[in-house]
């Protein structure tokens, strides 16, 4: 608690507000994203919105990992669990997921299969070691900041020599996405004045492993400000007070406000082992964001006895979400939770129909517990 108590510090925050309204006094609007779903919770939890100035507009955008996969990959595990009778090793919110036909791990656990939960990827190792006549699975999901364990885990395992276990690999990058849901803002009407984002804050915990430098280039490409925030009162509002700042005086540049945990190169150590056992995948599907091009990881050849895909080449097939779920929407920031007709109504976090609300990141389950 001591390590982040200074940056809870309500005279830290409220010289911070003052700061802000201050800068945003000019006859504008103010249109910051929070690509991180960390930081939509945190911005709901402590009530930050309603907050600050009513022309400072947060734009919640898609840095979730399990809002981001698409229903086909959901698919590929169940078929996964249906086909070879494998142990399959997930995260609690990725198993509450629903797939296309509304089954998810967890309810697929409930008929029969075996779905164990777990903390990470050393767990389903252990299970693995433990049930050598099984086969065993882990549903590896996660941006740049749960990829290094999952990386370490295959190592272990070609060390070790375990045959039955394997990765099920989702892993994904945060710049593409960035880069993605800044051009889909650009798509959009040029009625669509409100529907626009000015800067935007990078995710802290991601950044700490590759550094700040990979959001330089978003500045550059975009002509936006891009500023790293951790995620307690004072991260944030410093973070948004240093973005209106920078826009106020039309600059376009990277900061970082979260520099005691995050540095330019960020940590080498952790990206040596991702850059041994993957490598940049040709094209990857999100979920709101369709096939990006070089968006993903997979495992290489040198690991590739550990790849699930390869030892059960299951085909993968794109799935649409719901007709009536907003997720889509709500990923790319261009709809609020309330905007979607099943929200609080036939999509609650006890019955969930989109990802955005089971994720403890997802935008619909921050506005569900908190509120507006």
């Amino acid at each position: 608690m001591k390590a982040t108590q200074a940056f809870s510090n309500p005279k830290l925050g409220r010289k911070l507000l003052l700061a802000i309204r201050e800068e945003a006094q000019k006859p504008r609007d103010y249109f910051l994203m929070e690509f991180c779903g960390g930081h939509t919770h945190a911005l709901c939890r402590y009530g930050l919105p309603q907050l600050l100035p009513p022309n400072v507009h947060m734009v919640h955008g898609p840095g979730c990992p399990v809002c981001v996969l698409p229903i086909g990959r959901i698919d590929l595990a169940l078929a996964l669990l249906a086909s070879q009778r494998v142990v399959l090793c997930s995260f609690g919110d990725m198993s509450r997921v629903p797939g296309s036909r509304g089954q998810s791990l967890l309810s697929a656990r409930a008929q029969g299969a075996d779905v164990r939960l777990v903390l990470g990827p050393s767990q389903a190792l252990k299970l693995a070691e433990a049930m050598p006549e099984r086969e065993v699975v882990f549903f590896a999901v996660g941006f740049e900041t749960t990829t290094p364990p999952t990386a370490l885990t295959l190592r272990e395992a070609q060390r070790k020599g375990l045959q039955n276990f394997s990765v099920l690999c989702n892993h994904v990058q945060t710049p593409p996405a960035m880069r993605a849901v800044l051009k889909a803002f650009q798509a959009l009407p040029g009625h669509a004045a409100s529907k626009r984002v000015d800067a935007m804050l990078a995710p802290g915990h991601v950044a700490v492993v590759t550094g700040s430098t990979p959001f330089e280039a978003v500045c550059r490409e975009f002509g936006l400000p891009v500023c790293v925030a951790g995620f307690e009162v004072v991260d944030l509002l410093e973070a948004i007070w240093r973005l209106l700042c920078q826009l106020n005086r039309r600059e376009a540049r990277l900061e970082n406000a979260y520099k005691r945990a995050v540095t330019r190169e960020g940590n080498r150590v952790a990206r040596q082992h991702m850059q041994e056992v993957f490598e940049v995948s040709p094209c990857f599907e999100w979920r709101g964001l369709g096939r990006l091009p070089e968006s993903a990881l997979r495992i290489n050849e040198g690991y590739k006895a550990w790849d699930a895909e390869a030892r059960w080449p299951i085909p993968y097939t794109p799935v649409a979400d719901h007709p009536g779920c907003c997720c889509a929407q709500v990923l790319l920031g261009q709809k609020k939770p309330p905007e979607c007709g099943l929200f609080a109504k036939a999509c609650t976090p006890d019955a969930p129909m989109g990802a955005c609300m089971v994720s403890p990141e997802g935008a619909c389950s921050a506005y569900h517990t908190y509120g507006s």
